[in-house]
């Protein structure tokens, strides 16, 4: 943790990109908000004009990668990564080596976050043994571990089982759990590179349908809605299943999803050049789905931007389509893209960006002191963003561990200049703390 713990006064910033107001940050908390505030002694000033205040960020999906794969991302660098893009909170997905099963694994990586401070780690726990979705895991003894895990994924694959699934929706509500589905029906798409449809005919390469995906929504929500639990569905990317998710809440299903930020902008016509830095679980889809998602996200349907960060080392991704990994970095650029998108097309204001990328997930995971906005004596988790300074993306300049940015070579219209976590910079003037 850094060791200037302020006092901070934020002079001039826009909160949710309203009129300029000065922060005071003392002691973990919004101590006071106004005009021309007096500068307390021992105050450090923080020029702040013409720059965008939110909440601090709040991420659902995140795969940090230790204990296992240290190779390409740690608790530290992750959490290092997820500062710079004005992130205070995030969720690390079970797929470590060894996977997060047990209370003793998460225990170890909500350790690691505390101990490094830089963002709060709340790990998510497994739904079966080993992601292996035959035996349920350890749920109730990792939601009364010390991580106070509210969040079971097996997030990478997928639980197809409906008798399991019913279970554990079951089990994970006694402790006030969610599960979070990554939809994908297994049969429908093995041996699947990207998805289904003109382009993957052209390329001659196995098609994703996006049936896999919408079934699986389909047979969750219902079953969800029938043991009375909540389900949250992973990274959805077909206009189907944003159809699907509507209807079940119309119904009454207690139901939350996320959209990714690739999933927003990028589409399958980008692996026209068979370069694997565009592969991921789920694929890149149409224009038509892309357009959907973002449709979704404006009116709700879809609740979370979430930005399911899969750092991969060089040699997962340099190498031939058939043989690459699957994923994608995204923390830094996240809320960049997201203006791109959302805001500049007038599809979200900056209050619903807030909602999206902090209170609606901080619910959702049962993050306490994240995503409660900014106000005075509430908690100093903010976000400076400067919505008028285009970056020209560069995997390699990127703090976090892998460089696998679908974005290297775009320009994106902003940065984020400073995040304080509880009050305490983590990024302060666009460089970490």
């Amino acid at each position: 943790m850094p060791d200037n713990h302020g006092p901070y006064l934020i002079r001039g910033a826009r909160p949710l990109g309203g009129d300029p107001v000065d922060l005071l940050l003392r002691d973990g908390t919004v101590a006071q908000i106004g005009n021309d505030l007096e500068v307390p002694e021992g105050v450090q000033v923080v020029d702040a004009e013409g720059l965008i205040a939110l909440p601090g960020l709040v991420d659902l999906h995140t795969h940090l990668r230790e204990p296992g794969r240290e190779d390409a991302e740690t608790v530290e660098t992750g959490s290092r990564s997820a500062a710079m893009g004005g992130f205070t909170a995030v969720h690390a997905m079970a797929n470590t080596h060894p996977v997060a099963d047990t209370a003793g694994v998460v225990e170890q990586v909500w350790h690691l976050g505390r101990e490094i401070g830089l963002c709060d780690v709340r790990p998510v726990g497994a739904v079966t043994v080993g992601l292996a979705g035959a035996q349920l895991s350890e749920i109730g003894a990792m939601a009364d571990s010390a991580a106070q895990v509210r969040v079971f994924s097996d997030d990478g694959k997928c639980v197809s089982d409906a008798l399991l699934m019913r279970r554990a929706l079951e089990y994970a509500k006694a402790f006030d759990g969610v599960v979070a589905q990554h939809a994908q029906e297994p049969r429908l798409t093995e041996g699947a590179q990207m998805n289904e449809g003109c382009v993957s005919d052209r390329l001659g390469l196995p098609g994703w349908p996006a049936v896999a995906e919408e079934a699986i929504i389909a047979r969750d929500c219902l079953l969800a809605q029938h043991v009375g639990s909540r389900l949250h569905v992973c990274h959805v990317s077909t206009k189907g299943s944003v159809d699907i998710i509507r209807w079940a809440k119309e119904r009454g299903c207690d139901v939350t999803a996320e959209v990714t930020p690739h999933h927003l902008l990028l589409t399958d016509e980008l692996v026209e050049g068979y370069d694997p830095i565009y592969k991921v679980n789920p694929p890149l889809r149409t224009e038509e789905d892309v357009l959907a998602l973002r449709e979704g996200l404006a009116d709700g349907t879809i609740d979370v931007v979430a930005t399911d960060h899969a750092p991969h080392p060089v040699e997962a991704k340099e190498t031939e389509w058939s043989n690459a990994a699957m994923g994608m970095v995204g923390l830094e650029t996240a809320l960049a893209v997201v203006q791109r998108t959302m805001v500049d097309t007038g599809l979200l204001t900056w209050e619903q960006v807030a909602d999206r990328m902090s209170a609606a997930p901080a619910r959702i995971g049962r993050l306490d002191g994240h995503g409660r906005g900014l106000s005075e004596s509430g908690p100093a988790n903010v976000v400076l963003y400067d919505p008028a300074a285009p970056v020209d993306v560069d995997g390699t300049a990127m703090v976090t561990k892998s460089s696998n940015t679908p974005f290297r070579g775009m320009t994106l219209p902003g940065q984020v200049r400073a995040t304080f976590l509880r009050g305490v910079p983590t990024v302060l003037e666009g460089k970490n703390a």
